[in-house]
């Protein structure tokens, strides 16, 4: 249920893209991110970090969209998000010598830190490369084509990446030990 409400907005940007155009989508976009954080914070009464970011740069770069008439800024909003991602993993990192990485998950996951700091370090190339590519992408091909990308490529590359990093990581993952184990 969770990911059905992470992608909700961009699955009716796609939606509403493809009937209405990019100004209505845009639009769309916007109210239903700011439906999605609404509905989060009714039910569950905090909002991630996260969350907020993408709110804030959903409002903005939409916003300037629709008030210029111009594609190029809703264009830029997925790299400036993974941008923002990615700048935040450098920055925890080199600047206050914090894995966000670890911070996020550790409670999730018992990992040796040299294994958080190559996480960290890939996952904040990822975000560069992707916020890379989706100009790439915007600016060499016609906005269905971006469009098209952003909901497959952009979701297809980071499950990519993520299964990477699942098998990268599942050499350090400990079994549990337990003594409710059966005995042979």
């Amino acid at each position: 249920m969770k990911l059905l409400i992470d992608f909700f907005p961009i699955f009716l940007f796609f939606g509403a893209f493809k009937l209405w155009g990019i100004f209505t989508a845009t639009a769309v976009a916007i109210a239903a991110t700011v439906l999605q954080i609404a509905y989060l914070r009714w039910r569950h009464g905090k909002i991630e970090p996260m969350q907020w970011v993408n709110l804030g740069i959903i409002v903005l770069f939409g916003g300037a969209t629709l008030l210029a008439h111009n594609e190029a800024f809703i264009k830029w909003k997925p790299t400036a998000l993974y941008w923002f991602m990615g700048g935040a993993l450098l920055l925890g990192q080199i600047l206050f010598r914090k894995n966000l990485l670890q911070w996020l998950l550790g409670s999730q996951l018992e990992l040796p830190t040299p294994v958080w700091r190559t996480m960290n370090w890939a996952w904040a190339a990822f975000f560069g490369c992707m916020g890379a590519l989706n100009l790439w992408v915007a600016y060499h091909f016609d906005t269905s084509i971006w469009v098209n990308f952003k909901l497959f490529g952009g979701l297809g590359l980071m499950f990519l990446f993520a299964l990477g990093q699942a098998f990268y990581l599942s050499r350090f993952v400990k079994e549990p030990t337990g003594t409710d184990s059966p005995k042979a």
